[in-house]
């Protein structure tokens, strides 16, 4: 009896591991079809212009994370010395969308021609009225698709120089953004009648002409927007964000903002959103498309270094962080926890201690880390050292990292443990670009992965504070101008970046393993592009 119930027991057994390994091999398979599937949607993107940070790097992380972009040739994009081509671009897009699953589109570029042209065009309301309704032809052409857009609030820059502005902003530029930071508080708070004395002072000082220029093509742009808004309300536009370009607490941007948010109350956040940055857009709602095409909703948990921490108000934001990065990670379709345990991503924001964010080339980013440094440090490493997946935005510096924290991230051994780095521009584009690649590295190989890493490292860190500024010293010696535009001297420029890199990269095993290229594609010394060759 006994030896017959060993049998039975035996071959129930044998069946169960039957069918374990079976539903094993199944649900693998099914697994694999599901991501081949996910992986094979075809997703359409128009970056702002062909700058790395909207194009290359952007495409560089979407296929390291299995998926690719169908993007127009970079002849029809804007670059430094011409404006996008929105005919030949709503050409190519009406081809693309044929058999495109999800579209992803900076309007600018669509509309104007790219960002800089949002800034200087010459377009008549009637024309722009066209121009946007064809958003509504490109949703009825092709109802199945997709449309995400990504729009833009007009900066309003306290100066500016070389040709990214109205050429007059350089002369007047300081009074407009003071006349605008007065015009935002009257109609807020009020004006002393100091301040009122002021404006008026102002008003009789600017030039009439150029002062109608700028205020009437921000009227222009501002209704470009509430149009757009509309298009969301009726769902031509699946998802509609609109970022507020180089913004601050008081200026024609913050108030323009405000106007659009009272406008747009109706509309929900799961399809309209209006965010602070703009540069980080591309790569945060291609993340949202690639989430919402695998039915995922990733979860991340916000640590903050000491000091103001989150509510720390950066440079270029009229938001502090407790607000702009709960939204970015909205916007991107994941939701926060407070709960670390609950958590696929560790978001770690490295802020100034008094909440003060300077710019990267201020004297005091030297390489020492602080006791603040070190302890958030320690911090960072213990969540590594528990597996944990953890994403660095550094905006303590602006335009650039603290050398002082990456010293001791450097020291900890960190620096390719970490699933993604960002400590680029503007604190909002910096924290929309650690949590887009942070949330897509999963779907990387690590090859891959750290060769996104070391590109942010060699950009961020290593160009952005440290030989950039070496740069604009030597280069400030001949003429002021020339870091805006150095064409005649490219080549020079390239070999000394070169020789500076071989520099600062002497101790560091995983930067100095990176084989790289790279190039000023706008011939200023503002942005760089970095290159990691085939084999590395």
């Amino acid at each position: 009896m006994s030896l017959c119930l060993s049998i039975f027991i035996k071959s129930e057994l044998s069946t169960l591991n039957i069918l374990i390994k079976l539903f094993i091999f199944f649900a693998f398979i099914i697994i694999s079809i599901t991501a081949t599937a996910e992986a094979n949607k075809k997703i359409v993107y128009i970056p702002l212009d062909n700058r790395p940070v909207c194009l290359d790097y952007v495409t560089q992380t979407i296929k390291a994370a299995g998926y690719e972009l169908a993007v127009p040739p970079e002849k029809l994009l804007a670059d430094n010395e011409h404006n996008g081509n929105p005919r030949a671009l709503w050409s190519w897009l009406n081809n693309a969308a044929q058999d495109a699953d999800a579209a992803v589109l900076a309007t600018d570029s669509l509309i104007y021609g790219g960002l800089v042209a949002s800034r200087t065009h010459h377009y008549s309301d009637s024309e722009l009225i066209d121009i946007v309704k064809k958003f509504k032809d490109l949703r009825e052409n092709h109802p199945n698709l997709k449309i995400y857009g990504f729009s833009t609030v007009m900066r309003t820059p306290r100066q500016s120089f070389g040709k990214v502005e109205p050429p007059y902003y350089t002369k007047y530029g300081q009074d407009i953004f003071a006349l605008s930071q007065l015009n935002d508080k009257e109609e807020g708070q009020g004006l002393t009648s100091n301040e009122k004395s002021k404006k008026k002072e102002l008003l009789t000082k600017l030039p009439q002409k150029q002062l109608a220029d700028w205020f009437d093509r921000r009227q222009k742009n501002f209704h470009v927007n509430l149009l757009l808004a509309e298009l969301a309300r009726k769902r031509t536009f699946h998802y509609l964000a609109i970022g507020k370009d180089d913004d601050a607490p008081l200026s024609q941007t913050h108030m323009e903002s405000r106007h659009l948010i009272d406008a747009t109350l109706d509309l929900s956040s799961n399809s309209f959103k209006m965010l602070p940055g703009v540069d980080q857009l591309g790569l945060l709602l291609l993340t949202r498309t690639i989430n919402e095409l695998s039915n995922e909703q990733p979860v991340v948990h916000v640590i903050y270094s000491e000091g103001a921490g989150k509510n720390t108000l950066p440079y270029y934001s009229d938001q502090r962080l407790s607000s702009s990065v709960p939204d970015q990670i909205q916007a991107v379709g994941a939701r926060v926890s407070e709960l670390q345990d609950k958590a696929d991503l560790i978001l770690a924001v490295n802020t100034p201690f008094d909440g003060v964010t300077k710019d990267s080339t201020a004297d005091d980013n030297l390489f020492f880390s602080s006791l603040y440094n070190r302890r958030f440090i320690n911090l960072i490493s213990n969540f590594v050292k528990n597996g944990r997946t953890l994403a660095i935005a550094d905006i303590s510096y602006a335009n650039g990292a603290d050398n002082g924290f990456m010293e001791e991230l450097y020291k900890h051994d960190l620096l390719e443990k970490i699933v993604a780095y960002s400590g680029w521009n503007t604190a909002d584009n910096t924290i929309g670009y650690a949590l887009s690649q942070g949330i897509l590295a999963k779907k990387m190989s690590t090859s891959d992965k750290n060769n996104l890493l070391q590109i942010r490292y060699l950009d961020d860190w290593i160009y952005q504070s440290n030989i950039r500024p070496h740069l604009s010293r030597s280069l400030d010696k001949n003429s002021p101008d020339i870091i805006y535009d150095f064409t005649p001297f490219h080549d020079e420029i390239v070999e000394l970046t070169y020789k500076l890199y071989a520099h600062y990269l002497k101790k560091d095993h995983f930067l100095q393993a990176a084989d790289f290229k790279i190039d000023f594609p706008w011939n200023r010394l503002f942005e760089i592009n970095i290159t990691m060759q085939a084999n590395n």
